[in-house]
């Protein structure tokens, strides 16, 4: 296996240091748009990594580079504004394919919270024939969240469950970051796009359908010691991953922001700093939003004075295997005093990282295959949680 990974920020380093532990793979390629942070992420790493330049929005640019170095797998580690490009690029190079933010989605144009407009991932699907006719696989949101959410919805759908009423992706912390008053632990440019778009609902005698932002409050009780955390309403694959593949009556998405976090994105959004469209500033044209991120700490930067735990997990419930009535929080804990001592990396970006490497590990050895588009949940997930355990970060099951 020789893997493309693009991007060097926060999650690409902490996969560098993951997948630097294991032997499936051949070389693995590190290119980032900025040559020096590359070269940075495999400073401290054997002679299978390698460092390169490339720019992610020409699709072009991945192709190329994937040729000359004989690429059968690229791995998308960037913003998702540049998920296409990549897409393309791979298949055009003859590479598998591995993201953990798919496609981006845009509001329908008049009833934004009533009615989908186009979906995330859509873009994508609506490729998946030709990858599919190529033999080729392009396996979608496959970090934390999507990612090993979606493979504990087809876990409790396998195992635990013979009928499905809700799956409910809950994510939250008690995350604190030393010296500063707001310091996102994740890409703040992400952070803006999946929580100011219209969240999506999934049902099953309705279909998909948006609400306004941060609707639904609900006060999820976290487990390792994080406790209660109000969640809200946030547009995430799950939602749009898991009706295709796993059977449940509502599937839904609540994020664990607190507050002081909405307030800041509601003012972002009075403002229109989460624009993207370029404004002219003086003889220069920026994206608002490139310049809230770019004000803001690095979310790499900060394991060193962050301080708590990040759980992401799946709260499902139903019917059980034994016709009883069942509520299930399959869930991921890390500690970031753990993630950093272990591997120099904050909890949020290693957490993130370890689940494509567990994939590329699967699809080396055999145990995932597929072709066409698809998420997770389209795999077994056994092997998966096995291998995940495997890596020293295991997964836990509460009954509720």
């Amino acid at each position: 296996m020789r893997i493309l990974l693009v991007g060097a920020g926060g999650v690409g380093s902490a996969a560098v240091a993951i997948a630097a532990r294991r032997s499936f793979f051949e070389t693995i390629v590190v290119a980032d748009y900025d040559l020096g942070r590359a070269s940075r992420a495999i400073a401290e790493h054997d002679g299978r990594f390698v460092a390169a330049q490339v720019d992610a929005a020409s699709a072009d640019a991945v192709a190329a580079l994937c040729r000359e170095h004989r690429i059968t797998h690229v791995l998308n580690a960037v913003d998702p504004r540049f998920v296409m490009p990549i897409f393309d690029g791979a298949f055009a190079a003859g590479a598998d394919y591995l993201d953990m933010a798919m496609s981006l989605s845009h509001p329908h144009p008049s009833q934004p919270y009533a009615e989908t407009g186009v979906r995330l991932g859509d873009d994508q699907f609506a490729r998946s024939g030709e990858w599919s006719a190529a033999g080729r696989l392009a396996l979608c949101g496959i970090g934390i969240e999507p990612g090993l959410s979606d493979v504990f919805a087809r876990y409790a759908a396998d195992e635990l469950f013979s009928e499905i009423d809700e799956i409910g992706v809950r994510d939250g912390a008690n995350l604190t970051v030393d010296g500063y008053d707001f310091a996102p632990s994740f890409s703040i440019w992400t952070t803006i796009e999946e929580c100011l778009n219209p969240p999506v609902i999934w049902e099953a005698d309705r279909g998909w359908y948006t609400t306004p932002p941060f609707s639904e409050p609900e006060v999820f009780d976290f487990p390792e010691g994080i406790g209660p955390v109000e969640c809200v309403n946030v547009e995430h694959e799950e939602v749009l991953l898991i009706p295709r593949w796993v059977k449940a009556k509502r599937v839904t998405f609540k994020y664990g922001l607190g507050d002081e976090f909405i307030e800041v994105l509601k003012t972002l959004h009075k403002l229109g700093l989460d624009s993207t469209a370029p404004v002219r500033v003086g003889g220069a044209s920026v994206s608002p939003r490139d310049v809230v991120a770019a004000c803001l700490p690095d979310p790499a930067t900060l394991g060193d004075r962050m301080r708590g735990k990040t759980c992401a997990g799946t709260y499902v419930t139903g019917t059980g295997v034994d016709g009883r009535p069942r509520k299930v929080y399959l869930y991921h804990v890390v500690d970031n005093g753990w993630s950093m001592k272990e591997y120099g990396h904050q909890a949020v970006v290693w957490q993130t990282a370890v689940n494509p490497v567990v994939a590329l590990e699967l699809l080396a050895t055999g145990a995932w295959s597929g072709a066409g588009v698809l998420g997770p949940e389209a795999l077994p997930p056994v092997p998966f949680l096995d291998l995940l355990t495997d890596y020293g970060s295991p997964w836990g099951m509460e009954e509720r």
